[in-house]
C-alpha cells in the first residue's frame, strides 16, 4: 500500500510541472530514471514530437559506462542530452523532472546539460 502512494505522489507531482510547462509553452527536458537506467528527451512545446533523446540503453553508451544506474552514467547522458539538443537548434528548455526529487542523479544530469550549454 505505501508503494502506491509513492507512485501516486510522483504522478500527482510530474502532473502538476507539466501543466505549468504546457502553459509557459517551450520545449521540456523530460528525465526519468530507474534503478539501473536514465532516460532523457527533449519534447516540442505541443507534447507531441521528441526532438531529440538521449538514454543509457543505447548500445554505445552501454561500451563506454560501466553502470548506467549511477551519477557518472547521468552526468554522461545530460552532456550528450545537450549536444543532440544543439544540432537539433535548441538552446532553451524547461526541466521536467517527472515528479522526482532534485538530487543526486537528476542534479547531475541537468548540472551537465547547462554547463554544455543548455538553458533552464
Amino acid at each position: 500500500m505505501a508503494i502506491n502512494r509513492k507512485i501516486t505522489g510522483r504522478k500527482r507531482r510530474a502532473c502538476r510541472t507539466r501543466r505549468v510547462i504546457a502553459r509557459i509553452g517551450v520545449e521540456r527536458l523530460c528525465v526519468h530514471r530507474t534503478p539501473r537506467h536514465i532516460y532523457a528527451q527533449i519534447i516540442d512545446a505541443a507534447g507531441s514530437r521528441v526532438l531529440a533523446s538521449a538514454s543509457t540503453i543505447e548500445p554505445d553508451v552501454r561500451k563506454e559506462l560501466k553502470s548506467g544506474g549511477n551519477v557518472a552514467a547521468a552526468s554522461y547522458i545530460g552532456r550528450r542530452i545537450a549536444e543532440r539538443a544543439k544540432k537539433a537548434g535548441i538552446s532553451k528548455v524547461a526541466f521536467d523532472r517527472s515528479g522526482f526529487r532534485y538530487h543526486g542523479r537528476l542534479r547531475a544530469l541537468a548540472d551537465a546539460a547547462r554547463e554544455n550549454g543548455l538553458e533552464f
